[in-house]
């Protein structure tokens, strides 16, 4: 405690590893403090009778590709012992209730398959796929414009962002609609809604670009699990001189004099260091670590500018079979009630004993070429449904694990619901479940420490694009911010969203280098 750290990163998360294992190499003494008693974040699992689950990766596109920015950035700061296996070229299937649609990779094989679903959309599938690359390379310009501050932000910020906000500021739907006719088209298109977590005609239509894009040329698993992601950037760390500690929770960023000094942990212990990055997403951030000062109240109300994205719930599913055995494929399966998602989510959130507006399920012992060395003749599945915050109100403030029996019983009923969509769509798995458990938006609120149990931080609505202030610098000097609120949903997002904070940190592109 009384050493002196160049740098604390709070939260362990993609984006606070990658931002440790950089500042690491460029000779920062770095140390990681997670609150929660694994490091990882979203990339941890869990295990319970000899079973594992993944807690937030299901797949990662362009990894497959050793060029590409992102597996270029994973080898660099595992050391390149983070290992990929590229899924099954169905990578994604979306069911509909007349009708099963299968997203292919690579990007000839997706254009063609759509083609030959909607042949009369033919010539606006081809304006789409470029409409998607058009959108996709203003992303860059946008996101290096979160690197400046001061005068230079002032002057170039309009330039920069013009195109990218173009399209941010419209719906999905809009977007969509500007290039395609046909309504059905328009919601099989969209049918990877759940990736950022808000429906056609209420997220940007910029997150459906970069997700699309992102999948287009096929998706790809861990080998050995998400756990690896940590498991192989941590001794990076640790070699070059970092420290990453778990149960430490920091119950404040230390600051005097508008400059951040360190952290306060939960126990009232203090830590210097010369700079502080929160990798604890921007709601915690500025409501929990940013002390109760008149000086702060203009930087904090900047969340009355943005909302929390939706909470969700996930079965956690056990086979005491193997994959072969079940006949389990690695195709991840997108469930919807109707055509119209935002009639889906409006029902769902009138009722939640209305039809799930989407239920996604994932199978990670099929994609991890390891699983069956690990766990013979076991296998696993998770479930994802959406799942409202308001809904588990009255055990808000009860203990983990120790919410009572009517907890319980609501968690059980829900679990039925899905048990039963998991035989309707996969027959094959009926009879054989022999362990599933349940998490809600309250587990991920004691998981994640997010406040409302979000699963995406803040919401990826067109207003959240002209947000100015969500970049890494902030008004406080020396506290940087990094995660996917910084830039966008998901490992990619939020990996990315290190080397931006680090870049703006050490007045350097990395990007460039990497």
């Amino acid at each position: 405690m009384n050493e002196k750290y160049d740098t604390i990163i709070i939260g362990s998360g993609i984006s606070g590893l990658c931002c440790a294992a950089l500042l690491s190499e460029n000779d920062h003494k770095v140390l990681v403090l997670e609150k929660h008693f694994k490091i990882g974040g979203y990339t941890h699992t869990f295990k319970r009778k000899g079973f594992e689950w993944d807690v937030g990766i299901h797949y990662i596109g362009s990894v497959h590709n050793t060029k590409s920015f992102t597996r270029r950035l994973f080898d660099k700061i595992s050391d390149n012992n983070l290992q990929w296996n590229k899924m099954s070229d169905n990578y994604d299937r979306m069911i509909f209730p007349d009708k099963s649609y299968d997203f292919i990779a690579p990007k000839k094989k997706f254009i063609n398959q759509m083609k030959s679903y909607f042949p009369e959309n033919s010539s606006e599938l081809d304006d789409y796929i470029e409409l998607i690359k058009n959108v996709n390379s203003y992303a860059m310009k946008y996101f290096s414009a979160k690197a400046l501050s001061g005068i230079s932000e002032k002057l170039l910020r309009g330039f920069l962002t013009r195109k990218f906000l173009k399209y941010s500021r419209m719906t999905t739907y809009e977007g969509l609609s500007s290039v395609i006719s046909n309504e059905k088209l328009i919601s099989v298109l969209a049918g990877q809604w759940g990736d950022y977590g808000l429906p056609p005609k209420e997220s940007s239509f910029v997150m459906h670009c970069m997700i699309a894009n992102h999948y287009f040329d096929g998706a790809n698993y861990p080998v050995g699990g998400s756990s690896m992601i940590a498991k192989t950037i941590v001794p990076v760390i640790e070699r070059m001189g970092g420290q990453v500690q778990a149960n430490k929770g920091v119950k404040e960023v230390w600051i005097e004099n508008n400059t951040a000094k360190g952290v306060i942990l939960d126990n009232g212990e203090k830590i210097a260091s010369r700079n502080v990055i929160s990798s604890a997403g921007v709601s915690n951030t500025l409501s929990k670590l940013l002390p109760s000062l008149d000086q702060f109240s203009s930087f904090k109300n900047n969340m009355k500018k943005v909302s929390p994205s939706s909470g969700h719930a996930c079965l956690y599913v056990g086979f005491n079979k193997s994959v072969d055995d079940l006949g389990m494929t690695d195709t991840n399966l997108w469930i919807y009630p109707t055509y119209d998602h935002d009639e889906n989510v409006r029902k769902f959130k009138d009722n939640q004993d209305s039809d799930f507006p989407v239920l996604y399920m994932s199978f990670a012992s099929s994609k991890d070429p390891e699983w069956q060395d690990k766990h013979k003749d076991k296998s696993t599945m998770e479930v994802i449904v959406p799942s409202l915050f308001h809904h588990y109100k009255q055990w808000e403030n009860l203990p983990w694990k120790k919410r009572g029996d009517h907890y319980e019983e609501f968690k059980e009923k829900l679990s039925q619901r899905i048990i039963r969509s998991i035989y309707k769509h996969c027959p094959n798995l009926e009879g054989h479940i022999s362990y599933y458990e349940l998490s809600t938006p309250l587990s991920t609120k004691s998981m994640a420490n997010y406040i409302q149990g979000e699963l995406y931080g803040i919401d990826h609505n067109p207003e959240r694009f002209n947000q100015a202030w969500l970049k890494p610098k902030t008004p406080i000097q020396n506290l940087f911010l990094t995660g996917q609120d910084i830039l966008t949903v998901g490992l990619a997002g939020a990996l990315a969203s290190g080397v931006l904070t680090c870049s703006v940190m050490l007045k350097r592109n990395l990007f460039k280098s990497i």
